[in-house]
């Protein structure tokens, strides 16, 4: 499939897609993204986020829960229908086209790097509470340069990138297992202590639609294994399986590590806990672990940041190759980074570090998260829609009924999320996609010129 193929096409300049240098990962890479990206900073604090909500979180959390395998299964049978689509920008533009496509990615695209921002500052933040302030580097000079390592790795290529990956997961699934194995071993010791501090808070529907927004932040990233489909080997078998992969040992891990410390913790306590876990693990195992566990949090949120830095070059790179960002940004450098797209998304994440840091890093972090949830769904939805265009075309391998099924059902749950996240958030992803429109079409018009230069030339 090449751009030039469709609505607009590529910028003349530019090939269908560059693959000097390009380097190649596999199911591994590929899972530790899935894995890696999802599991970053928001699982540590997410059960004192959910506490107020008691048992309106747990139901809150299993619908995002199976929202989040549906929408594992929508990109991995995308994946195996469109072998040859290098990612979620082809799948849209595909089946809906190319306006669509862009709409949707550039809001993704733009949620990629905020995120990021959260990403830093949130680990900034969280070595500054748990392990003290580094007198000697102001906060932001200190998450800039986090920021920027994490770019530099990735320039070395998304071998280096996925290398790095892959380790930073296995160290942020220590604790996850701690935290089970503790949890297992109350249960067969002291069973009755998970029954000593039920949550009382009534069921309702609005605290229902609410705690869907908290846990869909933490759930980003399912779509991670696609995104880098060009340097994926055999990508029509291997991202399907690392991206099921990934999405059931996350869920796995989250509805773990999630549930223990809710029955374990009064309510009242956990829902001001700043470190819950590391109040899980003082109380029940040894006490004074805390600062232990907090490395484990920053590498867990340094992982992150590492795999959606990684993400934010491949998907600069994608659009610029279809002709939607400027044509500079496709260009990759001797190691097969897309060095342009790269440093491009350091510097818009770089702003906005900056940003934050002109106010409260509290209300800072959590505008980032309505506006990045916000930002994130439109993208979602179109990929759910796309999968159903897909079955109505009977394209191979999407010709049953549950390939219907599963497109409907998850468009039902992104819908259901983006109700639940409230007027102002809506309004954010409304402004933010409408923000895109100008960078549409002024690259539309210098592409048209660069078409007819081109022409002009040859003639």
């Amino acid at each position: 499939m090449t751009p030039s193929a469709l609505d607009g096409g590529a910028p003349p300049s530019l090939p269908a897609a560059d693959t000097r240098g390009r380097q190649q990962i596999g199911f591994w890479t590929c899972t530790a993204l899935v894995v890696g990206n999802v599991i970053g900073m928001g699982i540590f604090v997410l059960p004192s986020s959910l506490a107020p909500y008691g048992f309106n979180g747990l139901i809150g959390w299993v619908i995002v829960l199976v929202g989040s395998l549906l929408l594992a299964l929508v990109f991995a049978q995308l994946a195996r229908s469109l072998p040859d689509a290098d990612g979620p920008f082809d799948y849209i533009r595909t089946t809906l086209g190319k306006v669509p496509a862009y709409l949707a990615l550039w809001a993704y695209w733009v949620s990629v790097w905020l995120t990021n921002t959260a990403l830093v500052t949130g680990v900034v933040g969280y070595i500054e509470a748990t392990l003290g302030p580094a007198h000697a580097i102001p906060p932001m000079v200190f998450a800039l340069t986090l920021l920027w390592a994490a770019v530099a790795v990735n320039l070395f290529g998304v071998r280096a990138g996925g290398g790095v990956q892959i380790a930073t997961t296995i160290l942020k699934l220590l604790p996850m297992a701690a935290i089970i194995v503790l949890g297992t071993w109350l249960l067969a010791t002291s069973p009755t202590v998970y029954a000593a501090h039920l949550p009382t808070t009534p069921i309702s529907t609005g605290a229902i639609a609410a705690t869907t927004t908290l846990a869909l932040f933490a759930m980003m990233g399912i779509e991670s294994a696609s995104m880098p489909a060009a340097h994926v080997r055999n990508p029509a078998r291997t991202i399907p399986r690392a991206t099921m992969t990934g999405a059931v040992l996350t869920v796995a891990i989250y509805v773990l590590v999630c549930t223990i410390p809710m029955l374990l913790i009064p309510q009242r306590e956990l829902a001001v806990a700043n470190a819950p876990f590391a109040l899980l693990v003082d109380r029940f195992a040894t006490p004074g672990a805390g600062h232990w566990l907090a490395l484990f949090v920053v590498i867990s949120g340094l992982g992150a940041l590492n795999g959606w830095v990684l993400l934010a070059g491949q998907l600069t790179r994608t659009m610029a190759q279809g002709g939607t960002l400027p044509p500079g940004l496709a260009r990759n450098n001797r190691f097969g980074a897309p060095a342009h797209g790269l440093i491009a998304t350091g510097v818009f994440s770089s702003i906005t570090v900056a940003m934050s840091y002109s106010q409260s890093l509290v209300s800072a972090f959590t505008f980032l998260v309505e506006l990045v949830t916000a930002a994130v769904l439109p993208f979602y939805l179109c990929c759910a829609i796309a999968l159903g265009v897909l079955w109505f075309r009977k394209t191979d391998g999407c010709r049953a009924w549950r390939t219907l099924a599963v497109s409907a059902v998850c468009s039902l749950c992104m819908v259901f999320a983006f109700v639940g996240l409230g007027r102002d958030a809506s309004l954010y992803a409304l402004a933010l996609i409408v923000a895109g429109v100008p960078v549409y079409l002024y690259t539309r018009w210098r592409n048209g010129r660069l078409r007819a230069r081109t022409m002009e030339n040859k003639a």
